[in-house]
């Protein structure tokens, strides 16, 4: 049964460094040095964290630097019940730094460093290895798809796995490392290969400038893509299949800040789909009622994530204490 097969997410790890508060010792007159709280994190490594935490067997495929950032993502990772065994080992590539900056609303402010990290450095033969064992569901996305040298064998991969498994696309735009008509290029392969599509109102108006959810989920179906998922913030999420719209909203929930909100939504959003038994082909049989309950699910994952510092998803415990 589809139900029972793993879900494998393909994509980065990145090292999350958030400004902190200066530490100096009081009379010092030296200027305070930068302090950094170091997280790990990266989309596709936070969903496949929040999906393992969630219940569902995960495989995550990425490429893990030997530093200590690598050994930091594979401990988190492994630590949450993610099947490390079809990752590969990237030496001596080095691992990816994001810093962020908070804002007072909690949103986040990133410079990148990311010029010749393991993260994009796939090859073909590392990528059929890596995807050899059967899976219900790959979900990708981010920078992996937009990296080279590394994305376009992802793009070849999702070419060919999609006639044994459903095909998750999470664009994730990051344009200060990535010009946004890069993306805008690709997409239309992108919802060619895809079952679902998510992207956030920012990935929106990037992607599509001036378009409304809806406007935007038409011309997503009219590349290929039979459901668009667009996440809204405060103001909830839109999902459209094959232009059956369901609107769910965002419970009330206090925001430390917005880091991974996105990413665990769709582990949530994964995860219901799979208990469902939707997973594993064309979404053919896939019911409003399914998407809806899932959307619910996934909205309880992000609002659970926003509440606390950094990307640090529930365990399926702690939702079940709510």
């Amino acid at each position: 049964m589809t139900a029972e097969l793993p879900i494998a997410v393909l994509g980065e790890c990145v090292a999350d460094a958030f400004v902190a508060e200066p530490r100096r010792s009081s009379g010092d007159a030296a200027p305070a040095p930068l302090a950094l709280d170091v997280f790990p994190g990266g989309g596709p490594a936070n969903t496949a964290v929040a999906l393992a935490r969630l219940g569902t067997p995960t495989h995550f495929l990425g490429r893990l630097s030997h530093d200590v950032f690598g050994r930091l993502f594979a401990s988190r990772l492994a630590e949450s019940g993610v099947d490390l065994g079809h990752a590969v080992r990237a030496a001596p590539e080095p691992s990816t730094l994001a810093v962020a900056d908070l804002a007072d609303d909690g949103s986040a402010d990133y410079s990148f460093h990311a010029q010749r990290t393991a993260d994009w450095q796939w090859t073909d033969a590392e990528l059929a290895a890596a995807t050899a064992d059967p899976v219900g569901c790959l979900h990708t996305g981010s920078l992996a798809l937009v990296r080279q040298p590394g994305a376009a064998a992802v793009e070849r991969l999702l070419a060919g796995i999609r006639e044994r498994a459903t095909v998750s696309v999470d664009p994730n735009v990051r344009p200060l490392l990535v010009e946004p008509a890069d993306y805008r290029a690709a997409l239309p392969r992108w919802c060619a290969a895809a079952d679902i599509l998510r992207l956030s109102d920012d990935d929106l108006a990037h992607l599509r400038p001036g378009a409304t959810p809806e406007e935007g989920a038409d011309a997503f179906h009219a590349d290929g893509v039979p459901l668009v998922v667009v996440t809204l913030g405060a103001e909830g999420v839109l999902a459209s299949l094959d232009g059956a719209r369901v609107r769910v909203p965002t419970p009330p929930t206090p925001v430390v800040d917005t880091v991974g909100a996105g990413d665990s939504f769709m582990a949530g959003f994964l995860h219901a789909l799979r208990a469902a038994g939707a997973l594993g082909g064309r979404l053919d049989g896939l019911t409003g009622q399914q998407v809806t309950e899932a959307l619910e699910f996934g909205v309880r994952v992000a609002a659970a994530v926003v509440s606390v510092r950094g990307a640090n998803p529930p365990w399926a415990a702690d939702l079940a204490a709510d």
